[in-house]
């Protein structure tokens, strides 16, 4: 009775077919697999992160190294100065690994000439510091330049491969169209998104440095008011 019921309206097949597909679910694709799409300029992309990574958390790591100040090591080093015991402070300095240490013993090295040279000698020191920790920042700042760059490249490389096979081959469809276009944006959004993590990366490092540069900062203006207490 079916069979003859869908002789006699043949609409009716065509109309539970076209029902039936319209219920299957959306084709699922994984994160991986989706980038697995974006082709031999994603390599590169890779690459970038993984160095990004490596030079955050190598740096992140030096840096709060760096910021480790014991509360009481300018009381103790003004303490040593006040008595007269500036063997105690350069001993106390050396043996502390970090850069406000290497700064006060540098002016502890340099007491006996006027204050200018003082402040200079801790200056300079302070400025190598400075530049040690600031050391493979840049690799952060070129990461945020370049991947972004390298993400649009590969779209477009994909575009020109996309247009020329359509016109190559004069059969296309919008399926087709919409199918490589997405594929190739594939390329320009890692590589914003690469870049927008070297940028917050290198922004977070820089506010730890500022940080630490202002502990140093301190301490050195309370060294030099040590100095200068006697002579009030």
């Amino acid at each position: 009775m079916i069979w003859n019921l869908l002789q006699a309206n043949p609409q009716l097949l065509t109309d539970s077919t076209t029902a039936a597909v319209s219920a299957l679910p959306a084709e699922q694709i994984s994160l991986w697999s989706l980038l697995n799409k974006g082709g031999f300029i994603m390599y590169p992309l890779y690459l970038l992160l993984v160095v990004a990574i490596f030079v955050f958390f190598e740096r992140l790591i030096a840096i709060r190294k760096a910021s480790k100040i014991e509360d009481n090591f300018m009381s103790m080093i003004r303490d040593n100065i006040m008595t007269g015991n500036l063997s105690a402070a350069r001993t106390l300095s050396r043996n502390t690994n970090n850069p406000v240490a290497r700064m006060i013993d540098k002016g502890l090295q340099r007491i006996g000439k006027p204050i200018d040279a003082i402040e200079k000698s801790m200056e300079n020191v302070g400025k190598l510091e400075m530049y040690k920790m600031e050391r493979n920042l840049s690799i952060l700042s070129l990461i945020a330049g370049i991947a972004p760059m390298f993400g649009f490249l590969g779209t477009i490389v994909g575009m020109i491969q996309l247009f020329y096979g359509i016109s190559s081959s004069g059969q296309f469809t919008l399926n087709d169209i919409a199918g490589g276009i997405y594929v190739k944006m594939i390329t320009s959004g890692t590589g914003l998104i690469v870049g927008l993590l070297a940028y917050i990366a290198h922004n977070v490092l820089t506010t730890q440095i500022d940080k630490t540069a202002n502990k140093m900062e301190a301490a050195s203006a309370e060294f030099i008011d040590v100095l200068q207490e006697p002579t009030r």
